[in-house]
């Protein structure tokens, strides 16, 4: 995950308020009217960013640009299918992006994706 400074340098996020593990931000997508809200933390081992509107989840293209927001271009996030034993849902129109820091995440061939 980048670091805050760099976070904001690049301009498409607006902090609300930091803590000593992540943030609250808001960020305005291109082509989108209300900007989503975004809860980012890089605690307990996990970077983590959860995306949401009010009244509806966000598309690819809009989990796209915060990803480009908030990790570098080499890194590799994913967004979890759990099993429906350890399912949780907070909020109906929330996504999230998730990074292990001390591990690589398994990718299939290139070819594959």
């Amino acid at each position: 995950m980048k670091t805050i400074d760099q976070i904001t340098k690049e301009g498409k996020v607006t902090l609300r308020r930091t803590g000593i593990d992540g943030g609250f931000a808001h960020v305005f997508v291109p082509r989108t009217k209300r900007p989503a809200t975004v809860i980012f933390s890089f605690g307990g081992g996990w970077d983590h960013v959860s995306v949401s509107y009010s009244n509806r989840c966000p598309t690819w293209e809009e989990m796209s640009y915060i990803k480009d927001a908030f990790f570098g271009p080499d890194e590799c996030v994913v967004q979890y299918h759990p099993a429906k034993s350890e399912y949780v849902n907070l909020h109906p129109y929330c996504l999230h992006l998730w990074r292990p820091q001390n591990e690589a995440i398994p990718m299939p061939p290139k070819e594959f994706v």
